[in-house]
């Protein structure tokens, strides 16, 4: 029998003995942990002040190892290594001897030697010791900061600001994320985290940790600024553990690390060493998946197998404070020849780079934030060096919402954490497995850092459509209903909350995924007053202020101006709120003034000025109707036919409010020409001399599709009755999240289909169609009206509990004579080295 002992139990240690667990080869494997627990999950370290317990993140058990013969010891380390004799001392006395060793020791938190770092709340975020002292300092604490703006740095602010503490990120590097994301991309996920109350300073070379006189300590930077805290936290980075090797005279690289080559072992043969303790190639891989691999090589070799490790793929997929970030491959594009593509939509929020070889044909890295939905696809096209299919350009800003398809051949890596194939998971639906949790137990793809989830979900199910099973459609753990079986469910029960749904068709709190969805089905349906009780934990962010927060902190401030028509009394009074609030102005493309710079206690009496003027508010903050564009049409256009700016109000004022699963966007044009551009709208309206021609499923967003052609020669009525049925039926079958545009694309039948269920009534169902719509429009109430006569919903629009200041920490300077915030960057642009129209 092959003695096996592993020091180290944690993700890596402990994955390793998984694999030798499933071998048919007698083993007796011994392995030593540290800690009090044995592996857990670090990677959701922060989520334990969010919900989750520490029994929620454990990655075996005790029981586990007992049924698979493991030996265990729990706060045991090993202290000395004895190579000629082949055993392994510990803290305890005990001395065990091995035939194979595995260090599996990991790394720990490097702290920067600054005065004052030893300090009693000032600790470091790795295990769940730490954790608790961290909750302990919080407890007492009004403020937090966390010194390193990396990956491990913003879990550990998100931890802090979960504790209800005042959080800054304090950054050494220019920008977060230094190694991951280029310039633009940092400059967007710093105005994400900004925007959530997280205050982060860049640049900051910490000199010295003081006691300081209104608060704990005060940290006093290079550049002579200071900043006060009651208590901070060390995530500036990683060392490897290696003592335990040197004390054994095991060959360690020159800046730390044990050496390793491609099988793992260290400069004894009979050692081996995996994961962030092991440098590879001069290199320490800080990820858990590289871990795994070596885990995977190193249980190969010691069976006798033959494997390798050669390097591994440092691509990431993450959720930060709940803001997504990705980063493939070469991001920097420092590869020689490398061409970079990049757009920056600020007002979606959205950050998107490709890096492709010099001829163009081939993408070698990318970056993502705030929208990962592209990450799959561009992973695979780079890990399989795959030829792209359109260009460069287009992969970035598909042209007619075109997707691109693409072969992934069998051999793709889908899951990098545990090494599993396209192949792997094919076969395992081959063998039976029809749900995740049927992935997940027979290959463990998605079981790692789950940022694979998307693709193993999508390559499940084409293998399950392939074989003749019906696909589920769940629209998560919490129903076992797609979204449009969840609307049916609401409609013709009439349930009118949240609580009441989960209790009769649901199991489970909810999430993140379910709470908003059902919450604009409400809305849908019901149109109650979003901030009400039963209502508001299932809204946004943008909907619980009632607008749009922007990357500084402030709010955007958005009054309806039906058709683009107001009166000069309504225009004085929209100059006089702007220059009163100091605030940056500006028309939009859907014919209103956007406001911005509003600070959240200013926004009640901004609205009691425009609400007293005639204003309403413009729902510019949610998935509802935005605008309905018109040009000046008949009334003045000596080419118009009809009246557009008339009958752009009547809509307008007819679909305001309505909850949509995306927004949605009208226009109406006078004649052919088209001056309002409503052929790019969800639903566009132009005039012809037979009537109105009503066009549908149009989107000017990120993957523009013209619309389609609906119906010719319609009067008022008519086309009003025909959106009352396209709206209230797009609600009813949507999915979640899902633009008309998509909606069409995916629909059975396509145009001829919704031709035929609208307008023919092929269902049966058009007149409950107008009735559902009549009932949302009698319904409709100005929710800024409504806030402003509700003490209790007032409440919430303040910084500060004791006091109506503003926040300090919003400031602001002067572009082309108005304010701006003072590092605001591009709104939207598309840079490229070949033109791309954006």
């Amino acid at each position: 029998m092959t003695r096996i002992v592993v020091v180290g139990n944690g993700m890596v240690g402990h994955h390793f003995i998984d694999q030798l667990v499933q071998s048919e080869k007698d083993f007796k494997i011994t392995t030593f942990c540290e800690e009090s627990k044995l592996a857990y999950d670090r990677v959701q370290l922060s989520a334990v002040f969010s919900g989750k317990t520490e029994d929620d993140l454990m990655m075996t058990s005790e029981a586990y190892y007992q049924e698979n013969n493991v030996e265990y010891f729990i706060n045991e380390k090993v202290i000395s290594i004895d190579r000629a004799n082949k055993t392994v001392t510990t803290d305890k006395g005990q001395t065990l001897g091995y035939d194979k060793l595995v260090l599996a020791t990991g790394s720990y938190p490097f702290v920067p030697p600054v005065p004052g770092h030893e300090k009693e709340h000032c600790h470091v975020y790795r295990t769940f010791e730490d954790l608790a002292k961290i909750r302990a300092s919080a407890a007492d604490s009004k403020s937090g900061v966390v010194i390193g703006g990396g990956l491990l740095g913003l879990e550990a602010a998100n931890a802090v600001k979960n504790l209800g503490v005042d959080t800054h990120v304090v950054e050494f590097a220019p920008r977060l994320m230094a190694v991951q994301l280029d310039e633009g991309g940092g400059n967007l996920l710093r105005s994400k985290i900004e925007a959530l109350g997280v205050q982060v300073h860049t640049g900051k070379n910490t000199q010295e940790i003081a006691d300081g006189t209104t608060s704990r300590y005060t940290l006093k930077f290079a550049d002579g600024e200071t900043l006060d805290t009651d208590m901070l936290v060390f995530s500036a980075g990683i060392r490897p553990q290696d003592e335990l090797a040197r004390l054994a005279d095991i060959e360690i690289g020159p800046r730390g690390g044990i050496t390793i080559n491609n099988q793992c072992q260290t400069s004894d043969q009979d050692i081996y060493a995996i994961g962030e303790c092991a440098l590879w190639d001069g290199k320490i891989f800080g990820l858990v998946a590289p871990g795994y691999s070596m885990s995977k090589v190193a249980a190969a070799n010691i069976q006798e197998e033959t494997a390798a490790f050669e390097g591994a793929d440092m691509s990431t997929k993450l959720k930060l404070l709940g803001i997504d970030v990705c980063s493939i491959g070469d991001a920097h594009a420092q590869s020689e020849g490398a061409k970079s593509y990049t757009l920056n939509n600020e007002g979606d929020g959205v950050y998107k780079k490709i890096v492709t070889n010099e001829a163009g044909d081939k993408l070698i890295g990318a970056v993502l934030v705030g929208e990962s939905e592209d990450y799959g696809t561009w992973l695979q096209l780079c890990l399989n060096e795959t030829k792209l299919p359109c260009s460069a350009s287009q992969l970035l800003v598909p042209s007619n919402g075109a997707v691109m398809e693409f072969d992934v051949p069998d051999t793709a890596v889908i899951c990098s954490c545990y090494d599993v194939t396209k192949g792997d998971i094919v076969a395992a639906v081959q063998g039976g497995a029809a749900t995740m949790g049927d992935i997940k137990s027979g290959t463990q793809a998605s079981t790692g850092c789950g940022g694979c989830a998307a693709l193993v979900l999508e390559t499940m199910n084409k293998e399950l459509m392939n074989l003749g099973v019906e696909v589920s459609t769940d629209i998560c753990q919490h129903f076992k209903y797609s979204r449009q079986e969840l609307a049916d469910i609401v409609r013709v029960k009439e349930i009118k909350t949240f609580k009441e749904l989960l209790h009769s068709h649901g199991d489970g709190h909810g999430c993140e995924i379910c709470r908003p969805a059902v919450g604009s089905i409400l809305a849908s349906f019901w149109n109650e007053y979003i901030l009400a009780e039963d209502h508001i934990g299932l809204q946004e962010t943008n909907d619980v202020f009632l607008g749009n927060i922007q990357k500084d902190g402030t709010y955007s401030v958005v009054p309806r101006i039906p058709g683009g028509e107001l009166t000069p009394d309504q225009l004085i009074v929209l100059g006089q709120v702007g220059k009163e609030y100091n605030l940056y102005t500006k028309i939009t493309g859907g014919q209103r003034v956007d406001f911005f710079g509003a600070q959240l206690h200013e926004l009640p009496p901004i609205w009691k000025k425009l609400i007293d003027a005639g204003f309403e508010t413009g729902h510019a903050y949610g998935k509802s109707l935005r605008t309905v564009k018109s040009c000046v049409g008949s009334t003045w256009c000596r080419y118009g036919v009809l009246d557009s700016v008339g009958f752009a109000i009547e809509l307008e004022d007819r679909y305001k409010g309505m909850r949509t699963p995306h927004k949605v966007k009208m226009a109406v044009s006078g004649c052919t020409r088209e001056c309002a551009e409503a052929q790019s709208k969800d639903v566009g309206v132009i005039a012809t001399e037979t009537g109105w021609a009503l066009y549908v499923c149009g989107n000017g967003g990120m993957k523009p599709r013209h619309a389609d052609l609906l119906a010719t020669g319609l009067t008022n009525e008519e086309l009003i009755t025909l959106v009352d049925r396209f709206y209230m039926f797009y609600i009813r079958t949507a999915d979640r999240l899902q633009r008309t545009s998509k909606w069409m694309d995916a629909m059975e039948g396509g145009l001829d289909y919704l031709k035929e269920v609208i307008i023919e009534d092929k269902l049966g169902i058009c007149a409950e169609l107008e009735s559902d719509m009549q009932r949302n429009i009698d319904n409709y109430q100005c929710e800024w009206k409504t806030t402003l006569e509700t003490p209790k919903a007032l409440a919430r629009f303040s910084h500060f509990v004791n006091s109506t200041e503003s926040d300090p920490a919003v400031s602001f300077e002067l572009e082309r004579g108005q304010i701006k915030p003072a590092e605001l960057i591009p709104a939207v642009n598309v840079k490229t080295e070949d033109p791309v129209e954006a």
